[in-house]
């Protein structure tokens, strides 16, 4: 039976807990290689309603699977757990990416456990209302060199690793505001980082339209508006509000008190993100997760490229990576997939910017992984002004999208980030490119089971080859089944190469789930149709 903890001395436990990764932090390449006793704990910790706008969500717990990758240590240990057991021959994928491992041996040193819980309860909550499967993780440990890595911190990844006694390598969840989009904007002006004029977060319908109302007094030209929850996911939580056909109510036309009750009836006719979403649902959650106001970025060339870094227990930040992000949706505001590494042009200042935001959220605490999404304008033949204008809009203090396609790629070729270029070098020195995405989604591809994947690779050849270091490295296989769905990340030695690769994969499952009588139907055009 467990123990009943207070809130304040679950997290006093958890700050001691922390600090124990103090203690054994030396270097960021030595903690990342160091011999250590991993727990894998992949819970979408997020608001549940929110995550159910994205197709085989529960499937994701499947993304922080590159963390296998990590047994390429021969001294390294793993326990992985999942809501529902992963299939054998997903496992089997991953350990034989591992070069010159013997794939028993690493497979010995990995623990696989499984709640058998397909509820849509968070995992963290799962694994804490199984007291023998909490007892089964600590006996599975040495304390002395473990820690718990997540998908995202929040009190029950808080309480999970003060009832488990193993420190998380992740922010205090009383830090979770600076993940929002108000926390956001209130760390860009802190650092007077650009980013586009918006509101304050409001927690009711009548408060949104007068934030909205005084966004466009001060914005008079503004032509579109975004609408926000303050805690959305992956753009799902976001709609367009459009201003041109109603300029008869813009300022100095019409009267502020008209002004916010035409803004309340156009609230009706939103454009949303997310399939099915209506504006219903989306007002019923602004009273528990808030919502703000803010200027839509116009521009005929724009970009979503992101910085991602990470804060060691030391305080220290690094910056990983910069990403061009692919965006689709109605207005392309949610996220499809990345290309690395970000745009010449702008990916330094991207370093700088994220570099600043960093030290900003030391110094308020937070630790591990954080992301900067921004907006890029082209503006050529500008005089006195930059080619791109760069607009940052929101931080993720999360692992993300572009987490798992970077760390794999730095685990499969044990390379470097080289800060003064932006690049990633392998240890050959070879310049690493890489498209990947987590919604490579066609309804032909239905039915697909993990197995079906693995001889489809086999046949075609697409497996990542170690010796190259190029191919594509496959997550998300659990979803194909189901949903159609796949994620993948495809490696080359330069932009074109693992574009080819891309495109070559993508022919390769079309031509094999052909049907014999009818044409080609896909359900989502390929998103990767951006150039370098």
């Amino acid at each position: 039976m467990q123990s009943v903890v207070s809130p304040s001395e679950t997290a006093e436990r958890f700050r001691s807990l922390q600090a124990q990764l103090r203690d054994r932090w030396k270097t960021v390449e030595l903690f990342d290689s160091s011999d250590a006793d991993i727990v894998v704990v992949p819970s979408l910790s997020l608001d549940q309603r929110e995550l159910l706008k994205i197709e085989g969500f529960h499937h994701y717990e499947e993304r922080l699977l590159f963390s296998l990758i990590r047994l390429r240590n021969p001294r390294t240990r793993l326990v992985y757990i999942t809501s529902q057991p992963l299939h054998p021959s997903v496992i089997d994928y991953y350990l034989q990416l591992l070069p010159g491992i013997p794939f028993s041996h690493a497979r010995d040193r990995l623990l696989l456990l499984s709640t058998y819980d397909s509820s849509f309860s968070p995992l963290s909550q799962k694994v804490l209302e199984r007291p023998r499967l909490m007892e089964r993780i600590r006996q599975a440990v040495n304390h002395d060199r473990s820690y718990m890595i997540c998908f995202n911190s929040t009190a029950a990844e808080r309480e999970l690793s003060v009832h488990l006694g193993i420190p998380l390598y992740a922010l205090d969840p009383d830090l979770l505001q600076w993940g929002t989009k108000s926390g956001s904007r209130q760390i860009f002006a802190e650092e007077a980082i650009p980013h586009p004029d918006g509101s304050p977060v409001v927690w009711s319908a009548a408060d949104l339209a007068i934030a909205a109302a005084e966004l466009w007094e001060r914005q008079p030209g503004l032509q579109r508006m975004v609408i926000k929850l303050n805690e959305g996911f992956s753009g799902e939580g976001n709609a367009l509000l459009d201003l041109r056909h109603i300029q008869e109510f813009s300022p100095g036309v019409a009267s502020h008190a008209e002004r916010v009750k035409m803004l309340s009836k156009q609230f009706e006719l939103l454009s949303f993100e997310a399939r099915n979403e209506t504006w219903e649902r989306f007002s019923s959650r602004i009273p528990e997760l808030g919502a703000i106001a803010e200027a839509f970025i116009e521009g005929e060339v724009k970009r979503s490229p992101s910085v991602q870094g990470r804060i060691t227990p030391m305080g220290e930040v690094e910056i990983l990576s910069t990403h061009d992000q692919i965006l689709g949706g109605p207005s392309g505001q949610i996220y499809l997939g990345c290309k690395f590494p970000a745009d010449e042009s702008y990916r330094l200042r991207l370093q700088e910017l994220g570099m600043r935001i960093g030290k900003n959220l030391a110094e308020k605490g937070v630790m591990e992984r954080f992301g900067v999404d921004f907006v890029t304008v082209h503006q050529p033949d500008q005089p006195g002004k930059p080619e791109w204008d760069v607009q940052a809009i929101e931080i993720n203090l999360r692992k993300g999208g572009t987490t798992h396609p970077f760390m794999t790629l730095k685990f499969l070729t044990n390379g470097r980030y080289d800060l003064s270029s932006g690049m990633f070098y392998s240890q050959q020195g070879r310049a690493k490119y890489y498209i990947a995405t987590d919604n490579l989604q066609k309804e032909r591809y239905r039915g697909l089971l993990p197995n079906d994947l693995m001889d489809i690779i086999a046949q075609h050849q697409l497996h990542f080859d170690t010796s190259t270091e190029t191919g594509t490295v496959f997550h998300l296989m659990g979803c194909l089944s189901e949903f159609g769905k796949l994620g993948l990340t495809s490696i080359g030695n330069s932009p074109q190469q693992a574009e080819a690769i891309y495109n070559r994969l993508v022919k390769a499952l079309d031509e094999e789930t052909r049907p014999v009588t009818e044409e080609t139907r896909p359900s989502l055009v390929c998103p990767f149709s951006m150039g370098w």
